[in-house]
């Protein structure tokens, strides 16, 4: 379990090089996530290109394109793909193991309104109120 944790958290630290400061990740966002970066997210986390593509509000074709262009993603989508890799980040460390994230990550929940939790990576009210409830879960409240 140790070592898909260590996995997961490489690409994570490539994009969070600033240690929680809220400041680096303004600057990380204003200078944009490189492809590179996201690439390795891609390769550590059970997200598809498709389902990225969903998160990001753009095609698969405009995400293949930052890659053969070799250019960073623009403010929006940085900003995007940071707050789902720190949610995804903060999800492991609840459930102490990338399996139990996913299938969480993949369930209908009912304090969710039924949703798939998941889904909701595709705003950032979402992703705060996802982040709101991996706040409670590890505090033991479950509804």
């Amino acid at each position: 379990m140790e070592s898909m944790v260590n996995d997961v958290l490489v690409p994570y630290q490539r994009l969070a090089r600033f240690d929680n400061d809220p400041f680096a990740i303004l600057r990380e966002i204003h200078v944009g996530v490189t492809y590179e970066d996201f690439e390795s997210v891609l390769n550590t986390h059970p997200f598809s290109i498709m389902e990225w593509a969903g998160f990001l509000h753009v095609s698969e074709r405009t995400l293949l394109r930052y890659k053969v262009d070799n250019k960073r993603f623009d403010e929006p989508l940085s900003e995007r793909i940071i707050q789902v890799t720190n949610l995804y980040q903060k999800g492991i460390e609840v459930f102490g193991e990338k399996e139990s994230l996913d299938i969480w990550l993949n369930a209908k929940n009912i304090v969710l309104g039924g949703l798939i939790p998941k889904s909701l990576f595709n705003s950032s009210y979402g992703i705060e109120i996802l982040s709101n409830e991996l706040t409670r879960i590890s505090y033991g409240v479950f509804a």
